[in-house]
């Protein structure tokens, strides 16, 4: 039987029954994502697109007792605007009214709600440098707003809300209310937010990633041997003292939250020195507007020494070339294939929802709670302790359905952790 296409007025009506399930999905943001405390300052960045669902954010951080949120907007087209007519230096630095807007409210212990809509060809023809150059100087200046992000310090949390430009890409040849029905739809269900109590089926969501932390933790693998049919060959090395973790995060004093809505990741920071072979991207990378596509990466010694692509070329230069850094790995994170994401078959063009689709690692900067004693780490202290350090953290996908990681132990024993794209054991 073959369904016809769905109607504008089809999915009109569909957009009002999803209302009740938006609101939960809100109220799962503020409650789980940053858990948010009784007074606390809320600050949510938002594209003006998503305004109607800002509010729901905004009225639901108040019904869990924000002492008061602050909203920041921004717009695609603006920034697009900007990066045209302004040249490149002006971005090198961070306007001292925007490093003392973020850096107090960081420093009065606000929490921070990411809302993630944007156009993925936003900035397409820019020069990649640019956009660049103004994350790089946001990362580097405004010292107590990163520390708090970095660290854990303030709750954060990023969770995704449709645009049109961002449905049209998703769902093309679709009219725009369409398109955007189909993307709530598939927001929600991977967030796993279409449920009737969403707070509960992600209490149970969490406790699923135990098996795979305990498993991980107690093996401490030396390094990680990744292959796969598309040419991937790379060997990992991990750090001593290194720590998986997945799910839940925790502020250094232990109050919980969830960092990513959706999330499905195990992850950890590998020793920046020991990365060697190459990596095939078995998805296409969003960065700043901009889209990588079909490229690899070389490594020597933890090092970025060679790269290409077939599209984007530039834009993987300007990531790489960020600083120091930017050339080391960050983050290596495993994720079956076997996901809500991977098996709705959508191809988000977001790295929120497509970096939890497949395995992916990480250039720039890595994890504090990665490491034992991290938390009381100086960014120096991590540095000798193998974990990178970076203005910039960018994560690109690599878990193809046949990639199979093997962990090698410190005494040479050799563990299978992934078969053909999944957990050995599933």
């Amino acid at each position: 039987m073959i369904r016809a296409a769905l109607t504008v007025e089809e999915a009109l009506e569909g957009m009002k029954a999803l209302e009740p399930k938006i609101k939960n999905y809100a109220r799962l943001v503020v409650r789980k994502g940053v858990n948010v405390k009784p007074g606390q300052e809320v600050v949510v960045q938002s594209p003006v697109e998503c305004a109607p669902f800002t509010r729901v954010v905004v009225a639901e951080a108040y019904a869990a007792g924000a002492g008061h949120v602050t909203v920041i907007w921004a717009d695609d087209a603006v920034t697009r605007l900007a990066y045209e007519h302004v040249e490149k230096s002006y971005f090198e630095q961070t306007p001292e009214w925007k490093r003392l807007q973020l850096d107090s409210l960081a420093q009065d212990g606000a929490c921070f709600v990411f809302i993630e809509g944007a156009d993925p060809a936003a900035l397409k023809g820019i020069d990649p440098a640019k956009p660049a150059a103004a994350s790089k100087a946001r990362n580097t200046q405004c010292k107590v707003f990163r520390r708090g992000l970095d660290y854990n310090i303030n709750p954060w949390c990023i969770a995704g809300a449709p645009v049109v430009a961002w449905a049209r890409e998703v769902f093309p040849g679709d009219a725009d209310e369409v398109a955007i029905y189909k993307l709530w739809n598939a927001i929600l269900h991977t967030a796993r937010a279409d449920g009737q109590d969403p707070e509960s089926d992600w209490e149970l969501h969490d406790a699923a990633f135990e098996k795979n932390l305990r498993f991980l933790n107690d093996n401490r693998f030396d390094y990680l041997h990744y292959t796969s049919a598309n040419g991937t060959d790379l060997t990992i090395g991990m750090t001593k003292g290194h720590e998986w973790a997945g799910g839940k995060g925790k502020t250094p004093d232990g109050h919980p939250f969830f960092p990513n809505i959706p999330t499905e990741e195990v992850f950890t920071s590998p020793d920046r020195m020991r990365a060697d072979g190459i990596v095939y991207s078995a998805m296409p990378l969003i960065h700043h507007g901009n889209k990588v596509d079909d490229f690899w990466i070389k490594f020597e010694a933890g090092r970025v020494v060679d790269y290409d692509a077939r599209v984007g070329k530039a834009t993987l230069a300007s990531i790489i070339d960020t600083d120091e850094g930017a050339a080391h790995l960050g983050e290596v994170a495993l994720i079956s294939k076997n996901t809500p994401i991977r098996e709705s078959g959508v191809l988000f063009y977001d790295t929120l929802y497509d970096e939890n689709a497949s395995c992916h690692l990480a250039l720039g900067v890595g994890f504090p709670e990665c490491i034992e004693g991290g938390y009381d780490m100086s960014k120096e202290e991590l540095l000798e302790h193998g974990v990178n350090v970076s203005s910039t953290h960018v994560d690109f996908m690599i878990g193809t359905d046949d990639i199979d990681i093997t962990g090698i132990t410190p005494d040479g024993r050799e563990v299978v952790i992934f078969q053909n794209g999944q957990w050995s054991w599933e």
